[in-house]
């Protein structure tokens, strides 16, 4: 039985120099669908064509490519992270959340590759 139960979504996050730049790329290239801009916190995300998977752009200036981030959806991250600390897993900082959007918990596998956590809070 595993330590958490994770929703059947998962958002493979990218680092990008320009968000809008490059989910107009990745719709024209792979048909990939915008689902939204969020502009204040550096943030684009695009429906991919696999159900349950969507690709987020995260905004930097020195973009690191190569270093995508598996984000998984949980229904409760509090007690998806508690299981997995009492697990022993190792967390990177405090739960953050974006409020009326989403709460996150980047955490690490024994070969030190960063994971999320992530609690849609939009309804």
């Amino acid at each position: 039985m595993p330590t958490v139960t994770l929703d059947n979504t998962i958002t493979l996050a990218i680092s990008v120099r320009d968000r809008h730049a490059s989910a107009a790329w990745y719709g024209e290239h792979l048909g990939f669908e915008l689902l939204y801009h969020g502009d204040e916190v550096g943030w684009s995300e695009l429906k991919t064509k696999t159900d349950g998977v969507t690709l987020g752009l995260g905004e930097h200036e020195e973009p690191a490519p190569g270093n995508s981030v598996p984000v998984f959806g949980v229904a409760d991250i509090d007690a998806a992270r508690s299981g997995l600390e009492a697990a022993g897993v190792r967390f990177d900082g405090d739960t953050m959340e974006i409020e009326g959007m989403v709460k996150l918990a980047t955490f690490y596998d024994p070969d030190n590759n960063a994971l999320m956590l992530a609690q849609n809070l939009t309804g």
